[in-house]
């Protein structure tokens, strides 16, 4: 069958061909014969056009060279062209010359019929002919005349010349592939090398052998399609090959590049307008210093590393540059890389902290702190680590808190998207004691006036020094969690009760008297932290005494 690029209607004459072969080999009947003729017809016709399709692929490349300045690269391309168009012409006409030998040897055309074109196979006296075409192809240790031999030759020739001719101007392994041998024996043909009744034959046999002339002539005009789809395929790859130099861009798209994607209000936004262009049939390559990027479907690279330097000058930045390089396998494969040298600047960073204090963090509790990086600007993605102290990240964006836990100073280090920023260093103050406040009823107690022998109660308080209140209002909620009451009378203790912040006094009243005293020790303080954890606290007052009367 017919390979290379074949139009729908050579396809169809080409299974038809196939077709009426294996029926020939069935039932050899006139009705065959017959069908063998219209074959060829259609076969002459479909090849006339094809043809003439291939001079006008000729044509048109020697034209778009001639339009495009005639290149050097590009008239080579037109003179394989026409050195291509030239070869299949000749092959053509040395088939045709063969169908009218075959004519000939078979005795012609019948009396008063003349051919409508050189090696028709219509009106033949040796239509029903079995012998002549077989004989004529056979080799000669056969008993033929060897013509088959010398067609095998001629026709596997040809794709040689083909690719010989693609490979000079960079035709590649496949596409090189696709020109196989025309004439080939049974044992090389995917049709015939598992068909018992073929397997072994030689091309002559395969072909020709108990032909009908009609049937022969057919197959050689089969061999002409095959030729002009060779040819075609070729032509279109040459085609493909004009202004393979060039890089030519079909797609093109607006862009925008500003100074900064981020402008403070009243400032100026700044940013160029221009066309950029790309071409969908090229896949660039794109390096930043030697380090290859992913180029996405629509032909861009991103170009993304971590920016950092050792030293800074006065103002805090550092030059930089990087070699950007883009390269392109054009068309006639070669590659062309284009360079550019980026220059960028790193900006210092600076950590800049808000907090009512950022000198000392307290001990134990949660000291929050506002960190920002404001050369960061958007980018800015902060993680926090401490010594001496346990961090926790709060939900805005540089809010942590800082629980020191131990004395030592505390140093925390502030990092964004996992490169570290800095660090700064505190000192860690324990915290105030509370003091021991005791009420009644009436409020707070006055020490030096003392209280009436039948208060009924008292309620006894750690109170939080006034600024670490304000400064950690979460930190610095205390509570006295025990203590004992003892009425003193004459310097002696007489009863004792433990209490916790509310003290019921009935079991002291009803033995006070006027001139005896309350000595109140304090056991134990609570202190409940930002995380509503509680904890025993050990820096209070111990010992109140109040007077009775």
């Amino acid at each position: 069958m017919s390979g290379g690029k074949e139009t729908p209607r050579q396809k169809l004459i080409g299974m038809m061909y196939l077709v009426l072969t294996a029926l020939l080999a069935l039932n050899v009947s006139i009705t065959i014969i017959d069908k063998f003729v219209f074959l060829d017809d259609s076969l002459v016709k479909a090849n006339r056009e094809s043809e003439e399709r291939n001079g006008q692929i000729v044509e048109s490349i020697i034209k778009t060279v001639d339009d495009s300045g005639n290149r050097e690269d590009d008239v080579k391309v037109a003179e394989l062209a026409q050195e291509i168009r030239t070869e299949t012409s000749k092959m053509l006409k040395e088939l045709t010359e063969l169908k009218i030998a075959l004519v000939e040897e078979s005795g012609g055309y019948e009396e008063g019929k003349s051919p409508e074109y050189p090696g028709d196979a219509k009106h033949l006296i040796g239509k029903t002919d079995y012998s002549t075409v077989g004989h004529y192809m056979m080799p000669l240790e056969d008993g033929g005349q060897g013509h088959g031999i010398e067609l095998k030759e001629r026709l596997n020739k040809f794709p040689e010349i083909l690719k010989e001719k693609l490979s000079s101007i960079g035709a590649s392994e496949t596409d090189l592939a696709a020109y196989k041998k025309i004439a080939v024996d049974a044992d090389e043909d995917p049709v015939y090398k598992e068909d018992p009744n073929q397997k072994g034959k030689a091309f002559a046999d395969l072909a020709f052998s108990d032909s009908p002339t009609p049937a022969g002539i057919a197959t050689i005009s089969e061999f002409q399609s095959r030729i002009l789809s060779y040819e075609t395929r070729a032509l279109d790859f040459l085609s493909d090959k004009v202004g393979a130099g060039d890089l030519k861009f079909d797609v093109i798209v607006p862009m925008v590049k500003p100074e900064s994607r981020y402008v403070a209000a009243g400032t100026k936004y700044t940013a160029k307008m221009f066309i950029a262009a790309s071409s969908s049939g090229v896949t660039p390559t794109m390096t930043y210093d030697g380090n290859e990027i992913e180029v996405d479907a629509s032909g861009q690279g991103l170009v993304e590393f971590t920016a950092n330097s050792s030293t800074f000058d006065a103002e805090g930045l550092a030059k930089k540059t990087y070699e950007a390089a883009i390269t392109v396998t054009l068309p006639g494969g070669r590659d062309t890389t284009f360079t550019d040298v980026v220059e960028y600047f790193v900006v210092k960073p600076t950590i800049q902290i808000q907090s009512t204090s950022v000198n000392a963090l307290y001990l134990r509790c949660g000291n929050n702190l506002d960190v920002q990086v404001p050369q960061l600007g958007v980018a800015y993605n902060p993680a926090f680590s401490a010594t001496n102290a346990k961090t926790y990240q709060g939900s805005a964006k540089g809010q942590v808190t800082i629980v020191p836990t131990s004395t030592e100073q505390v140093v925390l280090k502030v990092s964004s998207n996992g490169n570290l920023i800095g660090s700064r260093e505190f000192g860690v103050r324990r915290i105030p004691a509370p003091t021991i406040t005791v009420y009644t009823d009436q409020g707070e107690v006055n020490m030096k006036t003392g209280i009436s022998a039948k208060t009924p109660r008292l309620y006894i308080k750690a109170v939080p020094d006034e600024s670490f209140q304000q400064f950690l209002p979460e930190d610095a909620k205390f509570r006295v969690a025990e203590a004992q009451i003892t009425l003193v009378s004459g310097g002696i203790g007489r009863t004792t009760i433990t209490v916790g912040e509310t003290a019921n006094l009935t079991a002291i009243t009803s033995q006070a008297r006027k001139g005896d005293q309350l000595s109140i020790e304090i056991r134990k303080v609570q202190r409940q932290n930002f995380r509503k954890e509680v904890e025993d606290f050990n820096n209070y007052n111990r010992f109140i005494n109040i007077s009775l009367n």
